[in-house]
């Protein structure tokens, strides 16, 4: 692995050559954007060449029964106003829709519209595509031993969306 960014030798301060620990993090990093870049290419072909990761995210916080402003704040971790924009850009884009809440006629629910589910399932399907990749790439008993491996090391309660809260969100 190069280690490069714009030219310049990343971690070249720490690099002693002993040590390639560094390198885990940026590997793990580097696939999970490689995967989110082709995903979103492939949904721009596909339709939805206005979705952003940040929007797939808050679909999933919405879910299928809806959630309002503040629960998707909380299951993104970031604050209700930034859930509240990126909502506004969801139901500007006609990926969810605002709607009365059954339960309680003062709240108003977020719920995803057809286009919406339509994304999310072009979603899964593309995953699926890029996952037969990566298998055809390592093999599937070595893409097998990867995500069994990963799954020893990462913890269950690690499965979560609020990236936002370690990546310096609110």
């Amino acid at each position: 692995m190069d280690n490069m960014v714009d030219d310049k030798k990343v971690n070249q301060v720490v690099d002693n050559g002993k040590g390639k620990g560094y390198e885990l993090p940026l590997l793990l990093f580097a696939g999970f954007r490689t995967l989110i870049d082709r995903l979103h290419a492939e949904l721009a072909r596909q339709g939805h060449p206005d979705i952003r990761p940040a929007h797939g995210f808050a679909m999933q916080a919405i879910g299928p029964e809806g959630a309002t402003a503040s629960e998707v704040g909380r299951r993104l971790g970031v604050s209700k106003q930034a859930a509240g924009k990126t909502v506004d850009r969801l139901i500007a884009l006609g990926y969810a829709a605002r709607t009365d809440d059954p339960a309680d006629a003062r709240r108003k629910l977020v719920r995803l519209t057809p286009h919406g589910i339509d994304a999310l399932r072009r979603s899964a399907a593309v995953f699926d595509e890029l996952r037969a990749e990566w298998a055809a790439s390592l093999g599937d008993r070595g893409l097998s031993d990867l995500e069994a491996g990963l799954r020893t090391v990462v913890p269950p309660e690690a499965f979560r969306l609020d990236a936002a809260g370690w990546l310096g969100g609110s």
